[in-house]
C-alpha cells in the first residue's frame, strides 16, 4: 500500500499527529481510513468500513470502543497505558493535600468575605485547620503505571505506603507493605486511592462492607473509574462520620454538592503534556501495526512482533479460536521461514509469518478474520 489514510474522531494533539511519516495522509472521510485516532468519541453505534484496520485510543480507557465487535471484524484496538500517568499522579497528590488541608472549603468561605477581610480571616481561619499528609498511611489499590507513581510521590512526601495489586509496575521504588486482603489493608490506612480498571471483579469494590473496615475519618480517592465505588455507601459513610472525605475526578448527579465530596471535572489526563504523550503513543502503535504487523498495547488482540528479513515478506494474520498458524501458512504459500504467534488470553489470536517474497497464496478458512501481506 502506497499510502495509509488516518482519520481522527476528536481533536488530537498535533504533536502526536506530527509523528506520521510521508506514508500517511490525514482524511476527514472515516470510511476511507485505514487507522483512526480517538479520545472520548463514542464508537459503539458506528459502522466500520472494510478499510479500517486499527483504532488508536489516545488514552487508557476504552469503554467508548466496541472491543469485541472490532476484534470480530479484524480491527486491532490499541490504547496508551501509562502515557497520562504523570498527569493523573499529580492530580491525585494535589487532591490529597487539598482534602487534608480543607482548601476547597477555605477558598469558598474566603470568596464570601466583604469589608475587613484581613480581620475576618484571622478570626475565621481556625475552622479550616487541617492535617498534614506526612507520617500518614496511604493504601494504594492497583500498583500499575499510575498507582506506582502515586506511591513513589506520596512516599517522597513522607507517607507510609501499603498496597494491594495483582501486578506491580517496575517503576515502584517506594517501600510498600503488600496485603493480599484489601479488607485487612484498609484498617491501617488514613487514605485509600484506587487505580484499577473496571472489571466484573472490581465493580463496586468500595462498598459498605469495606468502608466498615476502614479507620474512622479515612479519606477515599477515586481517580480511576466511577463504578469502582458504590456511591450511596460512600455518602452514608460521609454522613455517619466514618469517612472524612471522598475525593474524585468522576462526578455524578448523586455526588455533586454533597458535604464531604470534592469532585473535579474529569481532569486526570487534561494536561497538554498528557494529551501529547497519549497521541504520540497511539500514533506510533498504529504505524507499527499498519507497516510491520507489530501489535503492542492492544486491548483485543495479543502482542506479536517479528523482525523483517531480506528476501521475505510478512503475512499478518488475525484469527478467532484455535489455528495451527504454521501449517495454515505452509498450505497457502508453500513454505514458511518463521512464525510468531501471540499468546492470547481470549478467543482472538494474532500472528506474523515470514514467507518468500515471491510467494503467492491465499490464506483463508474457518476462524481467519483478516490477512495482510506487508
Amino acid at each position: 500500500m502506497d499510502k495509509f489514510n488516518i482519520g481522527t474522531l476528536n481533536n488530537i494533539s498535533q504533536v502526536g499527529l506530527g509523528r506520521l511519516t510521508d506514508k500517511y495522509e490525514l482524511t476527514e472521510d472515516i470510511d476511507t481510513a485505514h487507522g483512526v485516532v480517538v479520545r472520548s468519541f463514542k464508537m459503539h453505534d458506528m459502522d466500520f468500513s472494510d478499510n479500517l484496520l486499527a483504532i488508536g485510543r489516545a488514552g487508557a480507557g476504552v469503554n467508548n470502543i466496541p472491543l469485541d465487535r472490532c476484534a470480530y471484524e479484524g480491527i486491532v484496538v490499541f490504547n496508551a497505558p501509562g502515557a497520562n500517568s504523570n498527569a493523573v499522579k499529580e492530580l491525585v497528590i494535589s487532591a490529597m493535600i487539598v482534602g487534608a488541608r480543607n482548601i476547597c472549603e477555605g477558598v469558598a468561605w474566603t470568596n464570601t468575605l466583604e469589608g475587613d477581610v484581613a480581620g475576618q480571616v484571622e478570626k475565621g481561619k481556625k475552622q479550616f485547620a487541617g492535617t498534614e499528609i506526612s507520617g500518614k498511611t496511604l493504601g494504594v489499590i492497583g500498583l500499575g503505571a499510575i498507582g506506582a507513581k502515586v506511591a513513589n510521590a506520596a512516599h517522597a512526601l513522607g507517607m507510609n505506603i501499603v498496597g494491594n495489586s495483582v501486578v506491580i509496575h517496575p517503576i515502584l521504588t517506594a517501600p510498600c507493605e503488600m496485603y493480599d486482603d484489601i479488607s485487612e489493608m484498609v484498617k491501617v490506612c488514613d487514605y485509600i486511592t484506587i487505580h484499577v480498571p473496571s472489571l466484573p471483579e472490581t465493580k463496586g469494590m468500595i462498598n459498605k462492607a469495606l468502608i466498615d473496615n476502614m479507620k474512622e475519618g479515612a479519606i477515599i480517592l477515586n481517580f480511576a473509574r466511577p463504578d469502582l465505588v458504590v456511591n450511596e455507601d460512600i455518602l452514608a459513610g460521609l454522613e455517619s462520620g466514618k469517612l472524612r472525605k471522598y475525593l474524585t475526578d468522576l462526578p455524578s448527579e448523586d455526588l455533586v454538592g454533597k458535604t464531604g465530596v470534592i469532585a473535579t471535572p474529569h481532569l486526570g489526563a487534561s494536561t497538554a503534556e498528557a494529551e501529547e504523550n497519549c497521541a504520540a503513543m497511539a500514533v506510533d502503535e498504529l504505524m507499527d501495526y499498519l507497516e510491520k504487523g507489530t501489535i503492542r498495547n492492544s486491548v483485543n488482540f495479543p502482542a506479536v512482533e517479528l523482525p523483517a528479513k531480506e528476501g521475505f515478506k510478512k503475512v499478518s494474520i488475525l484469527f478467532k479460536g484455535e489455528l495451527d498458524v504454521e501449517a495454515a501458512v505452509k498450505a497457502a504459500y508453500g513454505s514458511v521461514d518463521d512464525v510468531c504467534v501471540g499468546k492470547s488470553r481470549s478467543e482472538y489470536g494474532a500472528a506474523i509469518a515470514l514467507v518468500p517474497a515471491d510467494a503467492s497464496g491465499e490464506l483463508s478458512g474457518e476462524g481467519i478474520l483478516r490477512v495482510r501481506e506487508l
